[in-house]
């Protein structure tokens, strides 16, 4: 029996890095016959971000006051990341990304199989490299790298495929109240914020056992 989760997430949300490490290491301590089916769901933290992007330290400082409460929230997450063996290099960013593209590409990547790859990868050239997932040379690299082809994923980033797609998607999220990113839906049991593996494992046999449960009345009736 297949559990779906589907993981609301921004990708320059460190607690969504987190989060998502975390879902998978609840995942390795299920017990066998349980399968996971995750599924990425885009959130845009900053949907009005200009397309370019902006100057992190500008923007960061914009958004909570000064820099140096940018700073003391960077090292909150540094120090979680460190317990996990998430390295967050925050020296080496420069912009604040405009993440439309890179839902795109996460999207592409999810009629291709490689939904995963892709958001790892995301993740990982944002907050460990400090590199502009805004960028579609950046894009186009990451999806090579996930096993996509180079040229059609250049032409797909430079059509405007998959942004409907991707709007549908972020409307369904604030349909559902969803107003704060990592969001886990674990078969309609709802899980906010990057809690800890155990919590996620939880969730995941509860939403089993009441799906079973749900499967055998079915059966009965």
């Amino acid at each position: 029996m297949s559990i779906s989760v589907k993981m609301t997430s921004d990708f320059i949300c460190p607690w969504c890095l987190i989060g998502e490490s975390r879902l998978f290491k609840a995942i390795e301590m299920l017990p066998e016959g349980i399968e996971v089916d995750v599924q990425w769901l885009p959130f845009e933290l900053n949907p009005d971000m200009q397309k370019e992007g902006m100057n992190r330290k500008v923007y960061r400082s914009l958004k909570f006051g000064s820099w140096e409460k940018s700073q003391a929230l960077d090292a909150h997450t540094v120090a979680a990341g460190k317990a996990d063996g998430i390295t967050f290099d925050y020296d080496r960013m420069e912009v604040t990304p405009n993440t439309l593209a890179a839902h795109r590409l996460s999207w592409l990547a999810a009629q291709e199989g490689r939904q995963r790859e892709v958001i790892e990868g995301l993740l990982r050239a944002y907050f460990s490299k400090g590199r502009d997932i805004g960028d579609h040379d950046v894009l186009v690299e990451i999806a090579c790298e996930a096993g996509l082809d180079e040229k059609s994923v250049r032409q797909f980033l430079e059509s405007d495929d998959g942004t409907d797609s991707v709007r549908s998607l972020e409307a369904s999220a604030t349909a559902k109240a969803v107003q704060g990113v990592p969001h886990f839906d674990i078969e309609g049991i709802t899980v906010t914020g990057a809690q800890r593996p155990e919590k996620l494992r939880q969730a995941i046999l509860d939403a089993h056992t009441r799906k079973a449960r749900d499967t055998s009345v079915q059966h009965h009736a």
